[in-house]
């Protein structure tokens, strides 16, 4: 499910994916196993609250690169 982040319209980070599901534009919800339960907690229930698809990426580091960046991801969202 990963490999998919890797050609479709995405955004990476906290703050982007929170603007994205507010704005009712994130289709799949993606979340490090190893991110902070702070930072990803109320990212999690908003997605659950609004129908989206979570999927869960064993680590930060490997969503980073599904994503093709050089660092690690905590979230991250298909758009």
């Amino acid at each position: 499910m990963l490999t998919e982040l890797e050609n479709a319209a995405k955004v990476v980070g906290v703050k982007q994916v929170r603007r994205a599901l507010a704005n009712g534009q994130a289709k799949r919800l993606y979340l490090a196993k190893d991110a902070d339960p702070q930072l990803t907690g109320p990212l999690e229930r908003q997605a659950a609250e609004q129908g989206v698809e979570i999927a869960w990426a064993d680590t930060m580091k490997v969503l980073g690169r599904a994503c093709g960046i050089a660092v690690g991801s905590a979230v991250a969202a298909m758009i």
